[in-house]
């Protein structure tokens, strides 16, 4: 019999975290300014997994049959793998899942997001100054 394989699959609009150990300044970049760090308010972390987001209602049709049941739609969220979140640490659930802890946060806690993306212009013009001419 094969080996079952777990995973943690996020539902709705939560969001799962790695958490980052809170210091002044985030691995991602951002200063934390010392009222969130002694209040512990914020706490930051990189995204591993997002739900699918916000269920959308579909509308009522009278000449719908009710047994059909076509699939939800959702409302994609603004966070994706990779990201960096800073977010409201009182709205986070801590879990630990194979050893490894993480937390669940609601969308809305999220106050900002950091996310890196490879700009191709700056990487010609990093070739460019270093060109012979």
């Amino acid at each position: 019999m094969a080996d079952l394989k777990k995973r943690l699959i996020v539902v709705g609009d939560r969001i799962l975290v790695r958490p980052e150990n809170g210091e002044e300044r985030t691995g991602a970049g951002l200063y934390l300014p010392q009222t969130a760090l002694s209040a512990r308010q914020a706490q930051g972390g990189w995204v591993v997994s997002v739900g699918p987001g916000v269920p959308i209602p579909e509308p009522a049709d009278v000449d719908e049959d009710p047994d059909d049941h076509t699939p939800p739609r959702y409302l994609p969220m603004q966070a994706q793998e990779g990201d960096y979140a800073l977010f409201l640490k009182k709205a986070a659930i801590e879990i630990t899942f194979e050893k490894k802890q993480y937390l669940i946060v609601p969308n809305a806690a999220i106050l900002v997001l950091i996310r890196e993306e490879w700009d191709p212009a700056s990487e010609s013009e990093s070739w460019d100054d270093g060109a012979a001419h």
